[in-house]
């Protein structure tokens, strides 16, 4: 194979092809978070990697020889860069391990795992899969639930694994054509469309079970996105809504790490953030977005967006492009 380490973009596309083994070593680092990569059989490597990113949504494309990943602790450590990576398995066959769990996963299966703890992924010869890469603050999931699911085999005959998995697979084969509005459109999408699997997978995990805090905590959280846009949104309303104290409400809350303003705000802040970097927006102004998402008070949300993405929204929108 032609020897080929200087990363092309063409559309938007990043498009890498490479025998050299330390070169795909490096460029796999820089394209995802920093990673050991080792193999058997360098003399015989060959790697080729597709990738596209659009919002905080980066999407690969991946067909490699044998090879073995690991993100060590001493790389989590030094590391700030917190994302959650899906894998979508197309060709051969993989070992994921994270968390003292291990998934043997084969073509069509699905798995999740986290950046900011140490895995191991060991990948036979001749393997194809497509990655995800995703902030782990773009998945309004509890990270505790989450972690559940990491290292674990989601198969290819499950539901909705079957319902998500043509879409990533033409979504990869079509990285050229997305561009614009459409392209985030699609990513956002992406984003939704992977929350709705893991909140599946979750609640498929509960039946049967005696866990009623979470259910009431994921129907609450339900509740709260629903009613995002009412400015009058407050923990007496909500906790009301489920006949539950305010005490009780405060306590859910608690054991995620967040309190219940916390959770509203970063929702809204979520949402606001989408639709100022859509172009289907622009013609709105920054205080209607932000009234449009329960912040009406335009210096109030612009402090608070500040403090979420290092930039206040007009600064954000003027950039074009999104934070991280």
């Amino acid at each position: 194979m032609t020897v080929d380490t200087t990363p092309r973009s063409r559309h938007g596309v990043e498009s890498y092809l490479t025998s050299d083994f330390h070169e795909w070593r490096t460029h796999v680092s820089e394209s995802f978070v920093p990673l050991e990569v080792q193999t058997d059989r360098p003399d015989s490597f060959h790697g080729q990697l597709r990738a596209k990113r659009i919002d905080r949504l980066a999407m690969f494309d991946i067909r490699v020889s044998q090879h073995s990943v690991f993100r060590t602790p001493e790389l989590v450590t030094n590391s700030s860069r917190d994302y959650y990576k899906l894998s979508m398995q197309l060709r051969g066959s993989s070992l994921l391990l994270q968390d003292g769990k291990e998934a043997l996963l084969t073509p069509g299966d699905i798995s999740l795992y986290d950046t900011t703890r140490p895995y191991t992924l060991i990948s036979d010869d001749n393997m194809r899969h497509i990655v995800l890469m995703f902030p782990r603050s773009s998945i309004d999931l509890p990270t505790a639930d989450l972690g559940e699911l990491t290292a674990t085999r989601l198969p290819a005959n499950r539901a909705m694994c079957q319902v998500i998995s043509p879409f990533l697979l033409r979504m990869a084969k079509n990285f050229e054509s997305l561009n614009g509005g459409a392209a985030l459109r699609l990513a956002h999408t992406t984003i939704d469309l992977v929350t709705t699997l893991f909140a599946n997978e979750l609640d498929v995990g509960l039946e049967g079970t005696n866990e009623p805090r979470r259910r009431l905590l994921n129907q609450i959280k339900n509740f709260i996105e629903a009613n995002l846009d009412d400015e009058s949104l407050a923990p007496p309303q909500i906790a009301a809504a489920h006949y539950i104290s305010v005490r009780q409400l405060h306590q859910l809350f608690s054991t995620e790490g967040m309190s219940v303003s916390s959770w509203i705000r970063t929702r809204r802040l979520e949402h606001c953030r989408r639709m100022l970097v859509d172009p289907v927006h622009a013609g709105r102004s920054v205080s209607e977005i932000g009234a449009r998402w329960g912040l009406p008070d335009a210096p109030h949300f612009s402090r608070v967006f500040k403090i979420a993405y290092g930039v206040s929204p007009r600064q954000f929108r003027s950039a074009g492009m999104p934070a991280t």
